[in-house]
């Protein structure tokens, strides 16, 4: 309770720190005014007024409220310009304005012209540009798929630049699948169990883009070896309300979907809820060679699962300088497996016995996320940020297995109960300042107190009689605290000749009390100093050029240290490690990026070195005749040097083709089990390579058509490789009703059987080969339609929230704004004129988009 109490009062020193030093001006002058429309003499509301210096530095400003009026507060006496701007007018800029002797000054009514741009009516064919690159990251706008209609995160993430995503969902970065997953900047506890069930719980058709952060600056956590993956969902910023009802029917799945808005004046609420239900066959073939005996094992399963995803947001501008957003948010997900198993065992060429099992899985829980966040704009661009974090997420892994003589009668029946807890209480403050017009200073303090429990037993009967406690296989359990404080300072210069350069340094301390069967664990706490720079040249007109250096920490995750030990397969026993030391790794990348004429093209080259890398690794059990034990150990080093390549082109002006090729050389070193029993050196290496292509076109009437294909090839292990696989699907959609209502029609994987997914593990002691055969074939009906009149209202300010990118294994709709590249960037308020929906307008100019 110390421990925790001082890490909460540390961050908030922080905060009240880093609040002392803007509201300590004490000046007492101000500059008032009204804003008014030349043409109709009406007010502007919402209108940005910004203040400068005579050097040109932007010192303050503010918005304008519903009737026009402005007031600018604590302003030094002196001599300033004033300049008032608004979308859809012209800027106006007014020289010399005095404050003298801390009296109030006021500007009278400033009269806004329309902007002469907006005076022509146009068509406007465009649409956003697939790819978006930052100094830090790359952002994919997934808001055109519709091919991932229906689908969950997992289907969008698969079209993504630099990711792989396997049948499991499991999801890596460049290769390396210790990465961190944030869903809309902040952290879910439901990840910390596993990033494949949690992408299941997303629904593709609210997902906005995808951040592809390569090289984290110092204001994320440290943790995500591989970097960050940020999943934006979508939020209506529009007053009025709204309501979309998304759903789908298919051969492995259905789906239900119904989120909306309202907003008024200063108050908004946005709901949302998602289920999806899916189904599927597999086949399994097992075959492990030892030195003196081998098992051989085929089975047959059919998977199903619920996932559901429901949140309550609520935001309220306190102030034109304030503003208070909260929300809820609950996740519930419940994937049962039935399987049925035949294995044969060998001693030295000799059946010595065969069995059959019936299994029965299940994965079961529910999250809970609760966020409440405080953000003041000091001036343009100085922002304070407070935000608090709980999450809680319970799992339940639990399976029972019959094994049945030759007539299918059960013998004997064995059911192990796993029951898990992840819980999180976040406090976070970050502070933003910018010096002139060229630079940027950031600094912040975090505290996350962390406990993961788990309590497993097992129970077995004979027959069809009642589970009583198991005496070969104990109950145990583990609590797991762990405390991490946190404080990072980051500097942002943009320098003569399009330069931007990004630095930043940010200290973490992780303090760990752990307990196995109620015994305590010896695990040291330990400190890191956590590295970032990120450099950045535009070149010409269409070109920019970057490189990065960043250091990441890999702690262990729940599944990696949970100590049930897992005996749903028999010949492949499962147990985590809770005495794994985290990982750290130092991440390099050169990229190069150019848009000539209507192709883009995105070219990058990195290297990864990682020390105490954490791996699986498996050892034959000496007393049980072809029988493997896999758990997760820091074997020692892995190295990575590889490539990306992505194109998008235009082709035509509806016509799009996009697609990428990862390439990667990864050698890995460790120690294992030799035949002897001791401890030997093994190595391993070889290539990684895997592709996507997607192609696009838009036709008359609304019509569309999509065609994707997605290929990952073998990933090397320390003791083998794990087999790859590809995808492909097709689909078409029209919209109607002037596009408030859309229906599709896909199919994937629909030649053949499915895909086969081969691994293999070579060493001095074992061998094994496995196969699994996903019959994932599937066409599906999608529906979707948007209910509700909305008007443009000004865009919310974002509020920051909490990131936790803390543990292995891997909102607001900005994504990266909280990183903005240029001190007005992280100020400057959207805002648009009031207007119903707008309709597809008549071409009277020959003026269009970069299309």
């Amino acid at each position: 309770m110390f421990r925790q109490t001082t890490l909460l009062l540390l961050s908030l020193f922080f905060s009240l720190a880093a609040a002392a030093a803007p509201l300590t001006d004490g000046v007492a002058g101000s500059i008032s005014g009204t804003v008014m429309d030349a043409a109709t003499n009406t007010p502007v509301g919402y209108a940005t007024i910004s203040l400068y210096t005579t050097a040109e530095e932007l010192v303050n400003g503010t918005v304008s409220e519903d009737d026009g009026t402005y007031k600018v507060t604590d302003v030094a006496d002196g001599t300033y310009r004033v300049e008032v701007s608004f979308i859809g007018y012209e800027k106006l800029s007014v020289s010399d304005v005095v404050v003298a002797g801390g009296r109030p000054t006021d500007m009278g009514t400033v009269n806004l012209g329309a902007s002469a741009e907006l005076l022509e009516e146009v068509t406007v064919t465009g649409q956003r540009a697939l790819i978006e690159e930052k100094v830090d990251r790359l952002v994919y706008n997934a808001e055109q798929d519709q091919l991932s209609r229906g689908g969950d995160a997992s289907d969008v993430l698969r079209r993504v630049p630099l990711l792989q995503v396997d049948l499991d969902g499991n999801v890596s970065l460049r290769g390396n699948g210790n990465i961190r997953v944030l869903i809309n900047n902040k952290p879910s506890t439901i990840i910390a169990s596993t990033v494949a069930d949690a992408m299941k719980m997303i629904p593709a058709d609210q997902i906005k883009s995808v951040e592809v952060i390569t090289s984290p600056s110092a204001k994320y956590d440290a943790e995500g070896s591989g970097g960050i993956i940020n999943i934006i969902t979508k939020k209506n910023s529009l007053a009025g309300y709204f309501l979309n009802v998304d759903t789908g029917v298919g051969l492995r799945g259905s789906n239900l979907g119904l989120n909306g808005s309202y907003r008024k004046g200063k108050f908004g609420l946005t709901l949302g809820g998602f289920g999806r239900a899916f189904y599927n066959k597999a086949e399994t073939s097992l075959l492990q060679q030892f030195v003196d005996s081998r098992s051989e094992q085929s089975g047959e399963a059919s998977d199903n699962g619920i996932f559901g995803r429901y949140s309550l947001g609520l935001d309220y501008d306190l102030t034109d300088k304030q503003f208070l957003s909260g929300g809820v948010r609950f996740g519930v997900r419940n994937f049962g497996r039935d399987e049925r198993q035949t294995t044969s065992v060998y001693g030295e060429e000799a059946l010595l016995s065969t069995f059959l099992r019936d299994i029965e899985s299940e994965r079961t829980g529910n999250s809970i996320d609760v966020n409440l966040d405080y953000l003041y704009v000091i001036r343009p661009g100085r922002e304070l940020s407070i935000s608090t974090l709980y999450s809680t997420t319970d799992q339940n892994s639990n399976f029972i297995s019959a094994n049945l003589d030759g007539e299918e009668v059960v013998q004997r029946r064995l059911q192990n109960l796993n029951d898990n807890n992840n819980q999180e209480i976040t406090l976070q403050t970050d502070y933003i300042h910018p010096i002139g017009e060229n630079q940027i200073f950031e600094v912040g303090a975090k505290g996350i107190l962390r406990n993961v429990n788990s309590d497993f037993r097992y129970l077995s009967a004979e027959g069809t009689d009642a589970f009583t406690a198991d005496g070969l296989n104990p109950a145990g359990s583990l609590n797991y605290a762990q405390d991490i404080a946190a404080a990072y300072g980051a500097y942002t210069l943009l320098l003569p000749g399009d330069v931007t350069v990004k630095a930043g340094l940010r200290y973490e301390q992780t303090m760990i009390d752990a307990t196995q069967n109620n015994e305590r664990i010896d695990i040291p706490d330990y400190n890191n100093f956590v590295p970032s720079l990120n450099l950045s040249k535009r070149v010409g007109e269409s070109s920019t050029v970057k490189a990065a250096y960043s250091r990441r920490i890999q702690r262990p995750w729940l599944q990696q240290l949970n100590p049930n030990v897992n005996l749903q397969n028999t010949q492949n026993i499962e147990v985590g490690n809770p005495l794994l030391r985290p990982e750290l790794t130092d991440n390099y990348e050169v990229g190069y990026s150019n848009m000539l004429g209507k192709t883009y093209l995105n070219l990058s080259v990195f290297g990864r070195n990682t020390a105490n890398a954490i791996n699986e690794i498996r050892t034959p059990i000496d007393s049980l005749d072809g029988v493997l034990l896999t758990t997760y150990e820091n074997i020692g080093r892995e190295q990575a040097v590889g490539v990306n390549l992505f194109l998008n082109l235009y082709l035509t002006n509806r016509w799009t083709v996009n697609g990428g090729v990862d390439l990667d050389y990864a050698r890995l070193e460790g120690q294992v089990t030799g035949l002897d029993g001791l401890s030997v050196t093994a190595t391993n290496s070889g290539i990684n390579y895997g592709g996507r292509l997607m192609s696009q076109l838009k036709m008359d009437n609304g019509w569309s058509a999509q065609a994707f294909t997605f290929m990952r090839g073998r990933r090397v292990q320390l003791q083998g490789y794990r087999g790859g696989f590809g995808m492909y699907a097709v689909g078409f959609s029209k919209e109607f009703n002037e596009g408030r209502g859309t229906i599709g029609l896909s199919a994937e994987n629909f030649a053949g059987r499915g895909w086969t997914l081969k691994s293999g593990l070579e060493t001095p002691t074992f061998t094994q080969y496995r196969e699994d055969l996903l019959i994932n074939r599937n066409v599906k009906l999608t529906f979707s339609y948007k209910f509700g009149e909305l008007e443009a209202d000004r865009a919310r300010r974002k509020t920051r929230g909490v990131s936790n990118d803390d543990l292995m294994g891997g909102g607001d709709d900005g994504g990266g704004g909280a990183d903005a590249t240029t001190p007005s960037g992280s100020s400057r308020r959207a805002a648009r004129r009031s207007a119903t929906p707008a309709k597809p307008a008549k071409a009277t100019k020959n003026k269009k988009n970069n299309e």
